[in-house]
């Protein structure tokens, strides 16, 4: 019996870095040189539409029709099966361990649950910031909207990981400051060894630079700053996070 990992997390939270450490384990199977977007799984069957057709990066968790429950009608022995079919032509069937990374996962940990009942489910959080600078150039949208919506994402996902059976949350923050303790970690949630990777390094400093050192004469990014500090703020703290003291993380 496969055991079979989803990994979520919102685009540039770190999901691809940690997909490619786990697949280096002779235990895992990872999605590779698939020729879509970051090997992703949502571009690699044809049950469910994957974050483009709801928006993208940055505004695909805005959709209520992109999130999946165990409701859905798309849950059926034949999509289950059809499913399983797309992917496993991916994956190496010797190893024990297949693993399935994208983005959207995060609001969609129910639904796959409930088509996969004995599944693990690995998701990383990242400082709101430092996700929507980076995701800025793919969504073309304003950072005021980019934080709205990862915190969307994030309360879908905290409401929904109450009903997962198999589930282990970690930020991005400790994984690039404490590589070696996460690993063990993961080690243990998932049965298997995985070689230790120096390539956790992070790369919160440069967005955090851009946010803290806005000049004076900046008047409209100062004005922004200070409305996304004034309206999100406490939504961000409920995660362990400050738009205010970039050094606090979860």
């Amino acid at each position: 019996m496969k055991k079979l990992v989803f990994i979520s997390g919102l685009h540039r939270s770190g999901t691809s870095i940690l997909h490619r450490v786990l697949s280096s384990s002779n235990d895992i199977s990872g999605f590779k040189d698939t020729g879509v977007p970051e090997n992703e799984g949502q571009h690699l069957q044809s049950i469910y539409k994957p974050a483009k057709y709801f928006g993208g990066p940055g505004k695909f968790a805005f959709n209520e029709n992109a999130r999946l429950k165990e409701s859905s009608n798309l849950i059926t022995p034949e999509n289950k099966e059809k499913l399983m079919i797309e992917w496993s032509s991916h994956w190496d069937e010797q190893k024990p361990i297949w693993i399935e990374k994208s983005p959207p996962n995060i609001i969609r940990t129910r639904f796959l649950q409930e088509l996969f009942p004995e599944a693990y489910f690995i998701t990383i959080i990242r400082h709101p910031l430092a996700v929507s600078l980076a995701t800025q150039k793919w969504s073309k949208t304003s950072v005021d909207s980019l934080i709205n919506h990862w915190i969307t994402a994030h309360r879908i996902y905290q409401e929904d990981r109450l009903k997962l059976k198999n589930e282990f949350f970690f930020s991005y923050e400790h994984m690039v400051l404490n590589p070696r303790e996460l690993i063990n970690d993961i080690e243990s949630f998932l049965g298997s060894e995985i070689p230790y990777s120096k390539q956790f390094v992070s790369a919160n400093d440069k967005y955090f630079k851009n946010w803290s050192e806005i000049k004076f004469w900046e008047l409209n990014k100062r004005k922004m700053k200070k409305k996304c500090i004034k309206n999100y703020e406490s939504s961000v703290n409920a995660f362990g996070y400050s738009l205010k003291d970039l050094g606090i993380y979860p």
